[in-house]
Formats: C-alpha cells, sequence, structure tokens
C-alpha cells in the first residue's frame, strides 16, 4: 500500500507544482493587460469550469498538469492569426520575456518559501562551525579555528548552505585531506583549516540489530546473521540479544572507542542472551578499516530573534544555488567517471521509488516522514524551474532564447530557424525522457 500512498502523493505534488507554474503565467499577463483566453489546471475531461472576466477556466480529472491558453484556436484546433494588440504574441519583447520567466521564478520562489516556513517552525543549520563532535572518532584539525566561524568553502569549492556542504564533505573517498575555508566573524578575514582522517581496524561480529527500540532493552537485539559470521560458522542468530564482548557492555558510553583501540583478537568472547538464559561464546570478527569522520559540527540556529529570522531567510534564498551547486557537481562526477550517470537524472518512476523510501521507512516518525516529503517537494519545485529555463520545446526556455535573440538581432528569428530549433529541441527532450526512464528502471534494478 506504500506504493500507491508514494504514487498518488508524486501525482498531485507534481500537478500542483505545474499548476502554480502556470497561474504565475497567468498573473503576470494579466498584470500586464495581456489577453487571456483560457486556464485549467489539471488535464483531461473537465470537472468544473467557469468564466471570468473573459477567460475561461476549468479543474480537470487528471493531476498532472496545466496549462494557460493566450490564443484564440478556430474549430479545427489551429491558432487563429491576429494584429489584436492584447495578444501576448503582438506585445512587446520585455513583457513576452516577463510572462516566459514568471513561471520558473515562481517554482523557484515556491521552492525557497517551503524552506523558509520549515526554518522558522524547526530550526535550520548555519554555516557556523563549532567544536568538535564530542566523543566521535573525527578527522584531525591540523590547525586552530575559532568556533562560530563560517565556511565557506571545502577544497576550494565555493558552499552555500549546509545541503552543498554535507555532499562536499561525504566524498568518494573518505581517507582524503579536506581544506575548509573560513570568515572570521570578528575580522571578516578569510582562512585555511585542514582535516586530516585517521584510520582505524574495527572488529565485526557480522549482525544486523534492530535499533527501533534500542533503548527499552539492554543489549543489542539480532535481526539477522551474516552466514560469513565466525568464519563460515554462525554462531548467533536472529532474536539473540547480544550484551558484552570482552566483558565489554555493549551498553556504555565509550563502547565504540573501546572496540577502536582493541588490538586484534583472533577470537572475541561474546555474552548473549538466547531465551532468557545468558551464555559466552567465541567469535572470530572481521576486521575492517574505518575511516574517521570528517570531525565538524555544523552550530543549528531556531528562529528566536529578528537577527535570526532574517538568517533564516537568507539561508532558505541560498538554497537554489546550493541545489545548482551540487547539481553541477554531479555532473563533474560522471565526467570523472567517480559517479554513474544514471544517478544524476531522475523521471517520475525515480521521484515515486525516492518518496516510496521515506513512506516504508519504519523507524521514522510519522512527522519525520512529512518533513523529509515537504523537502523532497520544496527541491523538486526548484529543479522544476532549472529544467523549465532548458530551451526545449514545450518549456519555458525555448521561448525565452526566441525572446532574447530577437533583442539582441532586432528581429524575429524567420520561421525557418525557428523551425530547426524546435526540431533540435524535440530530439533533445525526447532523449531527456528515455535516459531518465533509463536511469530510473536502472536504480530500482541495481538498487542505487
Amino acid at each position: 500500500m506504500s506504493i500507491v500512498r508514494s504514487i498518488i502523493f508524486v501525482v498531485l505534488m507534481l500537478g500542483v507544482l505545474a499548476s502554480l507554474h502556470e497561474l504565475a503565467h497567468f498573473w503576470v499577463a494579466r498584470l500586464l493587460k495581456i489577453k487571456v483566453y483560457e486556464v485549467s489546471l489539471f488535464v483531461g475531461p473537465k470537472l468544473l469550469s467557469w468564466k471570468h472576466k473573459d477567460v475561461k477556466f476549468s479543474i480537470r480529472l487528471i493531476p498532472i498538469g496545466a496549462y494557460v491558453r493566450f490564443n484564440e484556436i478556430d474549430e479545427e484546433g489551429y491558432i487563429v492569426e491576429s494584429d489584436n494588440p492584447d495578444l501576448l504574441a503582438n506585445q512587446p519583447r520585455f513583457k513576452r520575456l516577463l510572462v516566459s520567466i514568471a513561471g520558473p521564478l515562481m517554482n523557484l520562489i515556491l521552492g525557497i518559501l517551503i524552506f523558509f516556513v520549515m526554518f522558522l517552525s524547526l530550526g535550520y543549520s548555519t554555516m557556523k562551525i563549532g567544536n568538535p563532535i564530542d566523543g566521535a572518532q573525527t578527522s584531525v584539525v591540523a590547525s586552530e579555528y575559532t568556533p562560530g566561524d563560517k565556511i565557506q568553502a571545502v577544497n576550494g569549492v565555493k558552499v552555500y548552505t549546509s545541503f552543498d556542504l554535507s555532499f562536499e564533505l561525504d566524498s568518494d573517498n573518505p581517507g582524503e585531506v579536506m581544506t575548509l575555508t573560513l570568515k572570521s566573524q570578528e575580522t571578516g578575514e578569510k582562512y585555511d583549516i585542514e582535516l586530516t582522517p585517521e584510520f582505524y581496524r574495527k572488529p565485526m561480529l557480522l549482525i544486523y540489530v534492530k535499533t527501533s527500540d534500542m533503548e527499552e532493552r539492554e543489549g543489542w537485539l539480532v535481526d539477522s546473521v551474516d552466514p560469513d559470521q565466525n568464519k563460515g560458522n554462525p554462531v548467533l542468530a536472529a532474536g539473540d540479544i547480544v550484551t558484552h564482548i570482552n566483558g565489554k557492555s555493549v551498553d556504555d558510553a565509550d563502547f565504540d572507542e573501546y572496540l577502536f583501540n582493541m588490538e586484534e583478537q583472533e577470537y572475541l568472547t561474546v555474552t548473549y542472551i538466547r531465551d532468557g538464559v545468558t551464555s559466552d561464546v567465541q567469535i572470530a570478527p572481521e576486521y575492517v578499516d574505518y575511516v574517521t569522520t570528517r570531525g565538524i559540527r555544523i552550530l543549528p540556529q531556531t528562529v528566536d530573534s529578528p537577527a535570526s529570522f532574517f538568517e533564516a531567510l537568507g539561508y532558505a534564498a541560498k538554497m537554489p544555488a546550493s541545489v545548482g551547486n551540487i547539481t553541477i557537481r554531479g555532473i563533474k562526477q560522471i565526467i570523472s567517471g567517480k559517479e554513474k550517470a544514471y544517478n544524476l537524472l531522475s523521471g517520475p518512476i525515480g521521484i515515486t521509488t525516492m518518496v516510496n523510501d521515506v513512506v516504508k521507512e519504519e523507524e521514522d516518525s510519522v512527522a519525520d516522514k512529512l518533513i523529509t516529503l515537504v523537502m523532497i517537494t520544496a527541491v523538486i519545485s526548484m529543479a522544476l524551474a532549472f529544467s523549465n529555463l532548458l530551451p526545449i520545446p514545450g518549456l519555458d526556455g525555448i521561448q525565452i532564447v526566441f525572446i532574447v535573440v530577437e533583442m539582441v538581432i532586432g528581429h524575429k528569428l524567420s520561421e525557418k530557424a525557428e523551425n530547426r530549433l524546435t526540431i533540435a529541441g524535440f530530439i533533445v527532450i525526447i532523449l531527456l525522457l528515455i535516459l531518465a526512464f533509463i536511469s530510473d528502471i536502472l536504480r530500482i534494478i541495481f538498487g542505487y
């Protein structure tokens, strides 16, 4: 049932975003006194229709799109040519440009507003660096810094919010030394610090533990056991509760530190409970190399003052730059071979799969799921703004290109030139749709 809920959510989300996009075209056109013939929210058979100030409005059955009609259509479905100065086609170039930009701008503003409301309600992550994470195995900070200074760049790449900062910190090479550029809150000067990771070997029991109710019991409740445990001779079983390793309680606050500093041993003494009986068993662990985390902490902030209100607004306004930054970095990773091409592009199937992963997550509360879905909506709204600016037929970008070219050359493009651009655009959009479909299927097959 989760997949059905996910499909309904994605369809409604895309329908609402598309409708607001088209309404922005309509509102700007009316503001500029441009003739509008029809506004349709959604597509398909009409559910409801009415007329107001010579504009036909309708709400249709299928919530997967919307449209605004600026031309009169004859009985055969062709556009009626007219010299009416109120028509969009006969407007000055700057007015046509404003109408074309209005849709993508609406999606961009909507994404910013969603993030801003989230920041007002839940707080936000600043770009101010705090003290190293207490008690965690973290990278060594090679130079001093002042907590509260703002992070400006990672390895020379400018970052705008905690979103693209996290993307840069989550490197494919966790053993890489990273350089952070900070800006002093006192002097405004920039300086660099280095994060140098450390390597450890950690013993693993090759068990999967249920974490949803760990606070309600002592020890680790085993959910499943890898067949390779104990050199291919598994000892533990699902339902066992592991309480101690070499006499050290797994619930101790310093247990992870104990494991990291443990000398390599051929066998570990594991204490576990099965059917109410406590037993000890010798298990041969599998040692894996482990790299410390980046070791920095970003200071959180709640909106509790005018200063934090405007700071939250500023971070929300920078979210499109973060999304664009991550996209550009993703493209560079594909070109360099560090990332698969099908992980960059996603269509409706991929979006639905992503939403379904959120919906079916058992360990997250309903509130956490809603927050994640709202954030996904905001990011997709921004992505729609960027994608609609592509110079492809059916998207606003092609009209924007035509108008800008007109402004440069001082007259309209020839019909032949427009047709060639339109054909090239259709080829591009077909290729993108095919690539998006293939990308979604490959992610499902290979689990990426």
